[in-house]
């Protein structure tokens, strides 16, 4: 299979979806790469590196996805790139379709077959969408603590506190990767940190790995109200797969927390947990609302993009081999994994969250696999 990289779009995305030595595992499997000349360059990695491992660069986007029978990203497709998506094209990214029915009508429109990293899932885990999901939930306590600073019109609290001084009080909606990272960070720095889940049996699963300074609650909406008024960082963590994020706070809700407290919404990409929540990027990533600062930059991790890249192709390379040697009829029909990661084939949705989020017909993915 003719496999393609360009350059990633989104506004300061830096990741590239494919290392050099992940070029040289699908050169090695018999497929031809073709990457965009520079899409490296952000996460360290320069055209001689790929052209060293087997691929060809090709001098523009263009180029690439008129070639390309497989397109490889990190970032859903932007508009002028779905305008080059094609029938029979496949697609292998992140999509998050349920957060932007644009996206979604558009990629539909297309026909290309459209696999989303974040709906693989083995179990009940996903892990292609792990990796990234470490990162941010990492970089959520990161950024939170720069935005509490006072000359980034935070409260000025210092996480960690100081002695005869009580530290930052964390609150963290979601026990899943994202949060769960999140707090081994908050606690970490020393702060007062709080998960917030619906499932007992993860509950107890952090309360005997976490810290002492590391609390769990059963998720209520009065359980939630009552921790906002103490909390001066809350972390939106939650995550139902190719799903919109349910609203657990409200924007009358954020009355509630401290003048200069800070959200940073990580559910961004499926819409976000925090009713006020709204995508940002990098260049202007925060603005205010009810006195509350809000940091919902929706590719995170695209701030490391080396770390990130490197994880990112950690995890998907495998998936991307099978995929390039199955192709997209017979991932679907023999690979019962791949399947999973089935949002659109040959012009049909073919995910049931992503229908239900805009009242879309759909199709299973076997079911429109048979006629491709």
């Amino acid at each position: 299979m003719i496999v393609g990289v360009p350059t990633e779009i989104k506004t300061l995305e830096a990741r590239v979806a494919l290392t050099p030595g992940g070029a040289q595992s699908l050169c090695d499997a018999g497929h031809q790469v073709l990457v965009q000349s520079g899409a490296g360059i952000g996460s360290g990695f320069e055209d001689s590196d790929y052209t060293e491992a087997g691929a060809r660069i090709l001098a523009n986007a263009s180029e690439v996805w008129a070639e390309a029978e497989m397109i490889l990203k990190v970032k859903e497709p932007q508009p002028e790139e779905i305008a080059r998506a094609r029938p029979g094209q496949t697609i292998f990214t992140y999509f998050h379709f349920a957060a932007d029915r644009k996206l979604t009508e558009g990629m539909i429109a297309s026909g290309a077959h459209c696999f989303a990293y974040e709906t693989l899932e083995i179990g009940r885990t996903l892990p292609l969408l792990t990796p990234m999901s470490e990162v941010a939930g990492r970089m959520a306590v990161q950024e939170g603590a720069k935005y509490l600073e006072a000359p980034q019109g935070g409260r000025g609290v210092l996480l960690s506190g100081l002695p005869g001084v009580e530290p930052a009080h964390v609150t963290i909606l979601g026990g899943g990767v994202v949060g769960t990272n999140a707090a081994w960070m908050a606690a970490g720095l020393g702060a007062r940190v709080t998960i917030v889940d619906l499932d007992l049996d993860r509950l107890r699963y952090l309360e005997d790995v976490m810290p002492a300074n590391v609390t769990t609650v059963f998720s209520t909406r009065p359980a939630i109200l009552a921790l906002l008024e103490r909390t001066d960082l809350l972390i939106g963590a939650v995550l139902i797969p190719g799903a919109r994020a349910p609203k657990l706070v409200t924007r009358e809700d954020l009355t509630l927390m401290p003048k200069g407290a800070v959200v940073v919404d990580v559910a961004v990409d499926q819409g976000g947990c925090i009713e006020t929540c709204k995508p940002t990027t990098h260049d202007n990533p925060t603005y205010v609302v009810e006195d509350v600062i809000h940091y919902c930059v929706a590719n995170m991790p695209g701030a490391v993009p080396r770390t990130s890249t490197f994880g990112l192709t950690n995890a998907t390379l495998p998936w991307v081999l099978r995929l390039a040697k199955m192709g997209p009829r017979d991932a679907v029909l023999a690979d019962s994994i791949l399947a999973t990661a089935a949002n659109t084939l040959a012009g049909q949705l073919t995910c049931e969250a992503v229908a239900q989020a805009f009242e879309l017909p759909w199709q299973t993915a076997a079911e429109v696999a048979e006629t491709i």
